[in-house]
């Protein structure tokens, strides 16, 4: 029993980090809202805009295109509830488009765009499954990575 004891605890610490390098816990980063802008990015992140287009296709993960349509794949297949994204970056600076993505609610409370990162609102916290409450749906690095793709879109 104790031989055994011994070797599960090795076991555990030794797959301790490949565990969490696998499926870290999403954590929320604070941020200052400035205007109709969050002018630094979410902890410090720099974004990739190569990772923020494949983002942006990623139906599962960051819902972009059930909504908006844009310079993307498949134009057949984009969504035409929101704002098409074609310019986007001409239009709004960084910490605009960080703003929108975080927490659109914040300029638009009748706005149906999810929040990624703020937090689940009180009003919206009966829609969302409790294991995703307190959660943000996008990380920090995520966020950062949209914003860069976006930019591009001139």
């Amino acid at each position: 029993m104790k031989h055994r004891l011994k070797w599960s605890l090795l076991t555990l610490c030794a797959l301790a980090p490949i565990a969490s390098a696998v499926s870290p816990v999403p954590r929320f980063y604070a941020f200052k809202v400035e205007g109709d802008a969050i002018p630094s990015p979410l902890g410090g992140f720099a974004g990739d805009a190569e990772r923020g287009a494949l983002l942006m296709q990623q139906r599962q993960k960051s819902l972009c295109v059930l909504c908006h349509a844009g310079p993307f794949p498949d134009p057949h297949l984009q969504g035409t509830l929101a704002p098409d994204l074609t310019g986007v970056g001409a239009r709004l600076s960084a910490g605009q488009l960080r703003l929108r993505v975080v927490d659109m609610k914040r300029l638009n409370p009748e706005s149906i765009m999810p929040t990624y990162h703020g937090g689940v609102a009180n009003a919206d916290s009966a829609r969302v499954a409790p294991e995703w409450r307190d959660k943000p749906v996008l990380t920090a690095q995520e966020i950062e990575d949209l914003v860069a793709y976006l930019q591009t879109l001139r």
